[in-house]
């Protein structure tokens, strides 16, 4: 059973996603704090820095924005030669001083920096991700079927507006109408979009799209796992999904129940479950442990034995460690949402057949977690590198 509470505490919201009693994700949504990424904006380029192909943008925050020249150009499928071609261009002769742009924020700002923004605009849908103004269309890579692949890029590919691309996401397997559906509604949203820019005459940055908090990016992602039921402490917030549900047939099973008590995180003792996540260290039952260490670029997984001796043969000491390990790493990086590059030291294994089993233990776990996970693999200093894009880095954890 799934189930997403949401307690309000004056400015704060906590949400917790709870599968079975066992806490798989978290966020703490302050109102004070809460972030800007994936709003739209009509941005006014302010100074342009040809040595480094970049420019800064109004978008009306207290900090002007970054764009990079790779984020004006027309979006294509990378390649090697196509970002060497970038060296060759002027971006001075792609935007102008005072020149109007539509952007989105793609990285919130923080105290030292200005938001980073692209042209390139992306609108989620429950079964695709539209790509204004590009031809790429692109399917999850948790869609593993290769006909299946094919078969939606040709349904979406039928159905989308020309100047239009799409990545189709993996709630969008073995579906075809909910599909068709759900591209109408998301190329309807940016058509408002558009016309909000154009009737906008003023010379100021304006915001013309504000994109979904939380909560709404958790019912949108988790649409085709189900939940089962949702709690709450907020009467507004309960009336808005109410009504929300009311209107939209695949959200009629889910259970809205709303809690008039300050405290609804009490079941399956989820404060504990909550403060645990935010240890440095993790102990793991067979008596090994895991150590959390988040640094401005990176964030470094170490993995020891702790009191775990094991047996006789050390290598199948270690795997036993290592594979734990392996599992809880999984967790622990969807539950505290940890996004960029990830580091994991394991104990060194000799056995290169052990080293393939932990790497495909590790890619198969991650699977669950919804958000972009790539594993790259041991690099040569025999470290797992793994690179991850947050779900909602402007929230706290």
């Amino acid at each position: 059973m799934t189930e997403l509470f949401i307690q309000k505490n004056d400015n704060k919201t906590n949400i917790a996603l709870v599968e079975n009693g066992k806490l798989i994700e978290y966020y703490l949504e302050d109102e004070n704090l809460k972030g800007k990424e994936g709003n739209i904006y009509i941005g006014i380029v302010k100074d342009i820095i040809k040595g480094m192909q970049a420019a800064f943008v109004d978008i009306g925050t207290e900090k002007n924005s970054f764009i990079h020249l790779k984020d004006i150009l027309k979006k294509v499928d990378e390649t090697k030669e196509e970002k060497e071609n970038l060296d060759n261009l002027d971006i001075s002769k792609e935007i102008k001083k005072g020149q109007k742009l539509l952007v989105q924020i793609k990285k919130d700002s923080n105290i030292q920096k200005g938001a980073r923004v692209s042209t390139h605009i992306n609108l989620p849908g429950k079964y695709i991700v539209l790509l204004p103004n590009t031809d790429i269309i692109t399917v999850s890579s948790k869609i593993e079927d290769k006909k299946e692949q094919e078969r939606l890029k040709e349904l979406v590919r039928k159905n989308l507006s020309a100047n239009n691309g799409a990545i189709v996401r993996t709630s969008a397997e073995g579906k075809t109408k909910e599909i068709i559906k759900d591209i109408k509604y998301v190329e309807e949203k940016w058509e408002n979009i558009l016309n909000t820019g154009v009737k906008e005459n003023s010379n100021s940055p304006e915001l013309i799209y504000e994109s979904e908090d939380i909560v709404q990016k958790m019912l949108l992602d988790l649409s085709d796992q189900k939940i089962n039921k949702i709690i709450i402490n907020d009467e507004k917030r309960y009336k808005e999904l109410k009504k929300m549900f009311s209107n939209n047939e695949e959200y009629k099973n889910i259970e809205v129940e709303l809690v008039k008590k300050s405290e609804i995180l009490d079941k399956y003792d989820m404060k504990n479950q909550i403060e645990k996540m935010q240890n440095r260290k993790i102990w793991l039952k067979c008596g090994g442990f895991i150590t959390i260490d988040k640094t401005e670029a990176l964030t470094a997984i170490d993995v020891n034995t702790g009191k775990y001796t094991g047996n006789k043969n050390a290598e199948d000491t270690i795997f036993k460690v290592n594979k734990e390990a392996t599992l809880e790493i999984a967790k622990q990086i969807r539950l505290r949402d940890i996004g960029g590059i990830i580091i994991i030291d394991y104990i060194d294994m000799n056995n290169e057949n052990d080293k393939k089993k932990i790497q495909d233990l590790l890619t198969e776990e991650l699977k669950k977690d919804r958000s972009k996970t790539q594993v790259e693999g041991f690099t040569k200093l025999d470290l797992m590198e793994i690179t991850r894009k947050h779900i909602c880095s402007h929230y706290a954890q």
